[in-house]
């Protein structure tokens, strides 16, 4: 199984802490993270990506609030075994939302139209344009 790793863009405008917790968030609920399976350790993300130990430790401690990681003495943090019930198409559809806004607004600047949007899109996602 290949470790997770995080997609960490220190030149956003989104804060680190808060682009790990969306990333575990989303794959949670989307269901690539399971019941059970090991976060990275704090030192080893912050190592990995050059970043404040910290950072990534308000990160998890959210997530932890949020019940979707839980701490296991001598283990580390897992995926929470509450968080594998399946999440309705509306929930997921949330964590998206903000990631559409973004990325309409950006083809609206681009002066891209909605169609040619929608064809990057299935393009990126793999699926056919119909």
């Amino acid at each position: 199984m290949v470790p997770l790793q995080f997609d960490i863009n220190p030149s956003s405008s989104v804060p680190i802490y808060k682009q790990i917790v969306d990333q575990v968030q989303r794959m949670v609920l989307g269901g690539s993270l399971g019941a059970g399976t090991d976060l990275p350790s704090v030192r080893t993300v912050a190592s990995q990506h050059a970043i404040n130990p910290m950072t990534v430790s308000k990160a998890y401690s959210q997530l932890e609030v949020m019940g979707l990681i839980q701490r296991v003495r001598g283990q580390g943090m897992i995926v929470a075994t509450t968080s594998s019930k399946p999440k309705s198409l509306k929930q997921r559809l949330e964590l998206l939302r903000p990631i559409i806004c973004s990325a309409a607004a950006h083809a609206r600047e681009l002066d891209i139209s909605v169609e040619d949007a929608v064809k990057e899109f299935r393009d990126q996602y793999g699926e056919e344009t119909k």
